[in-house]
């Protein structure tokens, strides 16, 4: 069995990658963006005044700025750059505003792949408005970014290089083309004077530099597969680093600890209330076979089963809290009092159980029907097998027959839902939580959806995976421990 668990450990590497390759496809090819709302606006200067500025280093934070799984920057073409800068330059007052921000987005994310285009066409093109967008464009891509600045990896080495590049960027800064009124024919030629000696200073830079933005064939194609936001991402999961949140800038698997508690408080009492209620339901019912008592409990429990969860919890709000018409014996939602830290220690857990009484009653009673019916339909093949007939004629009674010879077999199908739950319960009920307020699991799922905070998300969908793969490969090792003819070999 070790090296079947060996096995299976060493094949959950690539499934893991695909299932991580097929939710970042969703997420990052799905319509909008995060940090989009950082642009909204009704006018020309929304889309290119401080709001830009503050997506930019948005997207730059967020690898958001490169392409999804293959660069195909370093080859870019000199025509493609100026149909962007013709657009920004909207020298016809034609081009829509949200053209013109498409055409920023594409530009910053070009990033310093774009340099030597806009270096060329800042010296050989002959309309003045879409030459300055080059130089205005240039000062916005040349200052590199500072290398792991959310990282606690940084080395000497690094920290070296990151004071390299704050100087460089520093003095780029100053490389910006100056602004006149227009006024007269004098001023419009002391500007262009101006333009021109900052034009120089640019040409003086990239001279230095222009080493940097030459690349050899491998270096494409490292480029081409590594410099994407697939594979930046996966470097960090190698370190076990699931990124920072793009809402709140906290490490995502800080967050995702620090709602945990709630759902694990929540979902690992109901699992084991359903399975203390469900199990002996369904093995009575299975031993009471087409009697009365079956189709009693069957008829209650779809009836249970029947009723939508969000449903069940809006009644018992309705009825049994403290904000309701009736019976106000709960409190109305949330996990705690608003006096909680007064409380001593028994007062608190009194406290946090009282306040989960209606959340898990809504969250356990659908899961009655199905489990029992698992244990009935398990039951009521071993039953009828012929070593129970030899247990009944050496004269066991009935009680020893089922709890000791059917049981251990007739659970098999139950253990196969056991590779179910922890997915189940780590990841929390969003319904459930979000209608009683419990800050869990699932509320933060649905908050994170609803916020496009995509590392969030991929790190709970990444936990989930996981955590499904190792629920599959303890209910093999229990069928192995439960039935002894199953063999793995």
């Amino acid at each position: 069995m070790a090296s079947y668990i060996v096995k299976r450990i060493i094949l959950m590497i690539p499934t893991i990658f695909a299932i991580s390759l097929v939710v970042f496809l969703i997420l990052n090819f799905a319509p909008g963006k995060p940090g989009a709302q950082m642009t909204s606006g009704d006018s020309a200067q929304d889309a290119t005044g401080s709001k830009r500025e503050a997506y930019r280093v948005f997207k730059t934070q967020f690898n958001l700025d490169k392409p999804v799984l293959f660069n195909t920057y370093p080859d870019l073409k000199k025509e493609k750059i100026r149909g962007y800068l013709k657009d920004i330059a909207n020298e016809s007052g034609k081009v829509p505003i949200k053209n013109i921000i498409k055409a920023q987005d594409t530009l910053e994310d070009y990033g310093q792949f774009a340099i030597p285009a806009l270096v060329e066409i800042m010296n050989t093109e002959s309309d003045k408005k879409i030459r300055d967008t080059a130089v205005f464009t240039l000062y916005q891509n040349a200052p590199r970014p500072l290398r792991e600045v959310y990282s606690g990896r940084i080395d000497e080495k690094t920290k070296k290089q990151n004071e390299e590049i704050d100087r460089e960027n520093t003095e780029l800064k100053s490389y910006k083309f100056p602004v006149g009124d227009g006024t007269s024919a004098e001023s419009d030629k002391a500007l262009e004077a101006e333009k021109l000696a900052v034009i120089a200073k640019w040409n003086e830079w990239y001279d230095g530099v222009k080493g940097r933005f030459t690349f050899t064939a491998g270096q494409k194609f490292s480029i081409l597969l590594l410099d994407t936001r697939f594979a930046k991402y996966w470097w960090n999961l190698i370190h076990l680093d699931f990124g920072i949140s793009h809402i709140d800038k906290q490490p995502v698997i800080k967050k995702i600890l620090s709602k945990l508690k709630y759902s694990l408080s929540l979902s690992v009492p109901s699992v084991i209330i359903a399975y203390l209620i469900s199990v002996p339901l369904g093995v009575f019912s299975a031993v009471k076979q087409n009697t009365a008592y079956d189709r009693y409990i069957a008829i209650v429990l779809f009836m249970l089963y029947s009723l939508p969860s969000f449903f069940v919890a809006t009644l018992l709000l309705m009825y049994f809290s403290q904000g309701g018409n009736y019976f106000k014996w709960f409190p109305t939602g949330g996990y705690q009092g608003s006096n909680f830290a007064q409380m001593t220690t028994l007062e608190q857990i009194r406290d946090v159980l009282w306040h989960l009484v209606l959340p898990l009653v809504s969250l356990t009673y659908a899961s009655f029907a199905s489990l029992s019916r698992y244990a009935r339909s398990g039951m009521l093949e071993v039953i009828r097998s012929d070593y129970i007939r030899t247990a009944r004629a050496k004269g066991l009674s009935e009680f020893v027959v089922v709890v000791k010879h059917a049981m251990r077999n007739g659970m098999i199908p139950i253990v196969t839902l056991l590779g179910t739950i922890l997915p189940v319960v780590i990841g929390g009920s969003v319904v459930i939580e979000y209608i009683f307020g419990i800050p869990g699991m699932g509320l933060l799922t649905i908050t994170s959806i609803f916020n496009r905070d995509y590392n969030v998300i991929m790190g709970i969908e990444l936990i989930a995976a996981f955590l499904v793969l190792i629920g599959i490969l303890l209910s093999d090792i229990t069928y192995a421990i439960l039935d002894p003819r199953v063999s793995f070999k």
